[in-house]
């Protein structure tokens, strides 16, 4: 059985989110999905909108994932968590801030050489991220009160 890990924040689950999994998914026979520890998304990101365990509640309800864990907390080496999922390949998303290379280097270096590393594609979409979703509902919000 080929084990995929995908990983991510996941807080305003949407459609380029799905496509993300399910490009991962087709990559092998299981998949689990790594969502990202409330004080990790503080520290790299923003304040979540929505808590760890309601996101990991509803990554779990998507077709193409089988397990869901929350990942690590941001004092925890991010690697860590390899040794419980054991994946195959570690699928990111088209618009991840991760370096393949970078990955696949700190992997070997750590003994996990291999775990194959692949970037899936995007979504041609125009609300595929979290970010463009906001933008267009604080852009129609200042439109009403203009």
């Amino acid at each position: 059985m080929k084990r995929i890990m995908a990983v991510g924040v996941f807080d305003l689950l949407h459609a380029g989110h799905l496509h993300y999994l399910e490009q991962a998914k087709a990559l092998g026979d299981h998949l689990t999905v790594v969502v990202a520890h409330d004080d990790t998304v503080r520290k790299r990101k923003h304040e979540p909108v929505t808590p760890q365990d309601l996101r990991r509640r509803m990554v779990a309800g998507l077709k193409p994932v089988d397990e869901v864990v929350v990942g690590n907390p941001p004092d925890v080496p991010i690697f860590d968590i390899l040794p419980r999922i054991q994946p195959h390949i570690i699928a990111l998303g088209y618009d991840q801030e991760h370096a393949e290379d970078s990955i696949r280097t700190s992997l070997a270096t750590r003994g996990f050489d291999g775990i194959q590393v692949v970037r899936v594609d995007g979504l041609s979409d125009d609300l595929d991220g979290t970010r463009k979703i906001i933008a267009r509902i604080l852009e129609r919000a200042e439109g009403r009160r203009a």
